[in-house]
């Protein structure tokens, strides 16, 4: 028997007032959707649309729409193998997506990132125990830009086995990028019966849908493919700065956002989540990882539960500049208070400065601080099936019980044993091999970790068949070449 620890924020009275007052935001005050479809699926549903695009979306019509949404999203490897079992307080882990930059750590700098970079970070993402999924988690600045999306995804899908977190940055990504995950899966219906990628939809605070991502909610919903709600909320600065009113957003954000997915295809996935801050107003930053954004994800995760869906954070990041004691202690804070709060997709290890950074040397560290995180929330267990009273015996209380049957038999039960990457040597051991710290020992791990393995494993034909989408895609943007010489090996 044991207890898993919780975290909980608000109480179901405060829950349900927050809720409460998200819906009479959407009645009156209204979102604004600039997508045709979209409006076109409201009107519909009887949905009373104001000169400016501002949809008033009554209680009946939410409750209905909450109803359809699935309760629990399954979501699988490459093989077609369950990976992320979205429901209850299942955790996963994957690093944060779509970064503009890469900290070097040989170099000790930060850069735009390449395709060598997006290749390694997959393949590192695929061998790591702890981090669940990948994502698309570098823009590879040696690309064109209108394809950068789609060309993330084909990197990420020949070079890691595990499911990927996405998104698109043009309404005509997603097309293709379906084509390259229905290749993977040889079928609409198998990718719809097995889905492979999870696709991020943000709403752009406060109460607004763009043509973009409602498309984006649409084409995922009509396709099966889970679609992940991104609510953005700065406080201060896109909702207002008390924390419970940004949270009353978000709620109208999310509830908006689920209406219009549901009004597309009935019980078609979805997540409940989202990327607040708590603005900084002496910087003019987002920080993710101040403490009140945690709070502020930790408790709208609450209220993704009180609605029995799978639920969505960027937890478990820093906004520190280098591998620094910053990146250490938001990255650990963050991952452990998302883990207590039994959030289904923790977004954001790896990442550094306000999710616009990726590092190699911080996803190897995270993958450890995740792998805490699971120890935590496993909880306590009462293993003794004999008396206490046993164990404590004349012998053992004389010589102690470094061997004795009982340790033996539970020693690897109870604790978590980190990689090397974890110094836990005496001072005179750690010097003698050479003094390293974390981001150096993590540094040397990349390499003995990273291989061509998960390329090798990819059936030919279905290698060929993303060339053959991406490529004609490159042709477009006079691209065709340079692929061909980087994929030569295909």
């Amino acid at each position: 028997m044991r207890k898993r620890p919780r975290l909980e924020l608000l109480n179901k009275k405060r829950i349900e007032k927050i809720i409460d007052e998200a819906l009479g935001l959407l009645l009156k005050v209204g979102v604004f959707v600039e997508n045709k479809e979209g409006l076109k699926l409201l009107d519909s549903a009887g949905v009373v649309i104001d000169k400016k695009k501002r949809a008033h979306i009554k209680n009946d019509l939410v409750e209905k729409c909450m109803e359809t949404a699935p309760e629990r999203i399954e979501v699988y490897n490459r093989e077609g193998d369950l990976s992320l079992d979205l429901q209850g307080y299942n955790v996963h882990f994957d690093p944060g997506s779509a970064a503009l930059w890469i900290y070097d750590y040989r170099k000790d700098k930060i850069r735009a990132p390449f395709t060598s970079d997006l290749i390694k970070f997959a393949q590192l993402t695929d061998k790591l125990k702890y981090i669940k999924a990948q994502s698309t988690a570098l823009i590879p600045s040696d690309v064109p830009k209108k394809m950068a999306d789609r060309y993330r995804l084909f990197v990420s899908l020949l070079y890691s086995s595990k499911p990927v977190v996405t998104g698109t940055f043009e309404k005509e990504s997603f097309r293709i990028m379906k084509d390259m995950l229905t290749c993977i899966r040889e079928g609409d219906k198998n990718l719809s019966q097995k889905p492979l990628a999870i696709f991020d939809c943000c709403p752009s605070p406060p109460l607004k849908w763009s043509d973009l991502t409602c498309q984006n909610l649409i084409d995922c919903a009509r396709s099966g493919i889970p679609a992940e709600l991104v609510s953005m909320p700065l406080t201060g600065a896109t909702s207002p700065v008390t924390l419970s009113t940004a949270i009353i957003q978000h709620t109208a954000e999310n509830l908006s956002g689920i209406v219009i997915h549901q009004l597309a295809k009935q019980g078609s996935p979805i997540i409940y989540g989202g990327s607040p801050a708590s603005f900084d107003m002496r910087t003019g930053t987002t920080p993710m990882g101040a403490i009140e954004t945690m709070m502020i994800d930790s408790a709208y995760n609450q209220i993704g539960k009180y609605f029995n869906l799978p639920t969505h954070a960027y937890m478990g990041l820093s906004d520190s500049k280098a591998l620094d004691y910053q990146a250490g202690l938001e990255s650990g804070i963050g991952a452990v208070l998302a883990a207590l709060s039994g959030v289904n997709v923790i977004s954001g290890p790896g990442m550094l400065d306000f999710e616009s950074c990726q590092s190699l040397e911080k996803l190897i560290i995270d993958n450890e601080i995740c792998g805490m995180a699971f120890r935590l929330i496993e909880g306590i267990s009462y293993r003794e099936k004999n008396p206490v009273f046993e164990l404590f015996t004349e012998e053992f209380l004389e010589r102690g019980f470094l061997t004795s049957a009982h340790t033996l038999k539970w020693f690897k039960e109870e604790f978590f044993f980190p990689s090397p990457v974890i110094d836990r040597l005496n001072l005179g051991e750690w010097e003698k091999k050479g003094g390293k710290t974390a981001a150096a020992r993590a540094s040397e791990l990349i390499e003995r970790i990273v291989s061509p393995d998960s390329f090798n494993l990819l059936p030919v034909g279905k290698k060929k068949g993303l060339y053959k989408i991406i490529n004609q895609d490159a042709r477009k943007y006079g691209f065709e070449l340079e692929l061909k010489k980087r994929f030569k090996n295909i």
